[in-house]
């Protein structure tokens, strides 16, 4: 192996992601090249630094739908009979990057966590996953609208009821718009709203029972919860923005029925 090889390859051996033969070869070389292995020493120490130091942060629910609309739309245009060629392993890294990006910002939500079905789950574990899920591209309003006399009617013969769609945006709660979607199975009515760049899902469906003040429920994954009952209609809000913020969502929407 010549020393421009073994340097292409370091960080890959360091981060193990070479193939068994390759790392064996790398291992070879720098045990007889001084040079390179001081190049190898001090790019595990950055390494190991790195993970010590590294600050990581939570991306909004925004960022990351963003992320994942342009991996569908890198896929549907490498699809079309008319795109330009472009070459297989660029195409590849690109894709990969993104992914790695999902990976990474998605603060521990899987892949298992989108795409896991059945089960003894919880009613707020299937509550986030849908509300993971409606961060995929094309999944986030089935309705775009910031009108509540658009979004209302429109689950009219959709589900059973007829959602609350509050007008919030006077205080930084702007609506974007509905969609059906499924909690345990059932259809529901979800409404969409921001904060910033935050979004929050608020799911309804019809269930008989006392009224009940918004409470906050405790999520997972950097998701957070808050539940209430109006009038036969029990609701979820769902965001990764702060409890104290959600909860002050949560009690205008009430207030504003």
């Amino acid at each position: 192996m010549q020393c421009a090889e073994c340097r292409e390859l370091l960080s890959g051996h360091i981060d193990k992601e070479l193939m068994s033969k390759e790392s064996q070869d790398v291992e070879a070389h720098i045990a007889e090249c001084a040079e390179c292995a001081r190049e190898h020493e001090a790019l595990a120490a950055t390494s190991q630094l790195l993970k010590q130091s590294l600050v990581r942060h939570s991306a909004p629910d925004v960022l990351k739908a963003r992320i994942r609309n342009a991996i569908a739309q890198e896929a549907d245009a490498s699809d079309s009979p008319v795109a330009p060629k472009r070459s297989r392993y660029g195409h590849w890294v690109r894709l990969a990057a993104a992914c790695a990006a999902v990976a990474v910002i998605s603060s521990g939500v899987t892949y298992e966590t989108l795409t896991r079905g059945g089960g003894p789950k919880g009613l707020a574990d299937d509550i986030i996953t849908s509300h993971v899920r409606s961060l995929m591209a094309g999944h986030l309003t089935d309705v775009v609208s910031n009108n509540t006399h658009n979004v209302k009617p429109w689950f009219n013969g959709k589900t059973d009821l007829s959602p609350t769609v509050p007008k919030l945006d006077s205080i930084g709660f702007p609506l974007l718009g509905g969609r059906v979607d499924y909690v345990e199975g059932h259809p529901v009515a979800a409404v969409v709203y921001t904060r910033r760049q935050h979004v929050i899902n608020v799911y309804s469906w019809s269930r008989r029972g006392p009224n009940t003040d918004p409470i906050a429920v405790t999520g997972d994954k950097g998701y957070h919860l808050v539940e209430w009952r109006r009038d036969g209609i029990e609701q979820w809000a769902v965001s990764d923005l702060n409890t104290a913020e959600l909860m002050d969502f949560a009690r205008a929407f009430t207030a504003s029925r």
